[in-house]
């Protein structure tokens, strides 16, 4: 697997869908639209997570695909329940046994911790500690979970406006330089940098909470 990924096209960034009704499509596995959407939406969550969680880059690559497959394989008899959980905390739990079955590999007993659902510890050791009895996965879930959707939204925005634009708020926002810089770098007035940017920022957060809206939905399987 490429962690680049699937390309995302204008059609299906344009696209909608609430993850009730993606999730719905993926039924259907010869509905390759709707399985791009999906990959491309959370393999980098997925990725990001397992790296997190102390697992190589080979097998943080076999978690993204062995999770795709274990949601392929829940598809024909999913339902939704809200009094049960949320797709985010479903997602979480297969994510988590994918990670679990990386480390039995390795000959590592997994640990209580990682196991847990419930987060208990202090997010700032974190980082700086690759060992899966020190994780609260959850913790790591929901830190992931948040930068992928500010990514998801950014790569959605990108195909809707001028790539000008986009490269003006790349230029400043993302890559967080001065707007003077900006404006010298692309040759435009600093003005039109600080108009783009707020104008862009704007989309970005109602893409943000548009995306987290959808997010809403809950599974049974």
């Amino acid at each position: 697997m490429s962690n680049s990924g699937p390309a995302t096209t204008p059609q299906a960034a344009q696209w909608a869908p609430t993850r009730r009704s993606l999730l719905e499509r993926l039924r259907n596995w010869e509905d390759q639209e709707g399985w791009r959407e999906f990959f491309n939406t959370y393999w980098k969550l997925i990725y990001g997570v397992a790296i997190k969680a102390g697992l190589s880059d080979e097998e943080a690559e076999d978690v993204v695909q062995e999770t795709v497959l274990s949601v392929a394989k829940k598809m024909d008899e999913f339902r939704y329940d809200p009094a049960v959980c949320s797709f985010k905390g479903w997602l979480l739990h297969v994510t988590r046994l994918r990670i679990l079955d990386q480390f039995r590999r390795r000959g590592r007993k997994p640990s209580q911790e990682v196991r847990s659902r419930r987060a208990t510890g202090n997010t700032s050791t974190l980082g700086r500690v690759p060992d899966p009895c020190a994780l609260q996965l959850e913790v790591i879930w929901d830190e992931e979970w948040e930068k992928n959707l500010v990514d998801t939204a950014v790569e959605r925005v990108k195909l809707k406006i001028k790539p000008d634009h986009y490269q003006i708020f790349y230029l400043s926002v993302v890559k967080g330089l001065e707007a003077g810089r900006v404006a010298s770098m692309l040759k435009i007035r600093t003005a039109q940098v600080y108009l783009v940017r707020h104008r862009v920022g704007g989309l970005v957060k109602r893409e943000i909470e548009e995306l987290r809206a959808r997010e809403e939905g809950t599974w049974k399987p």
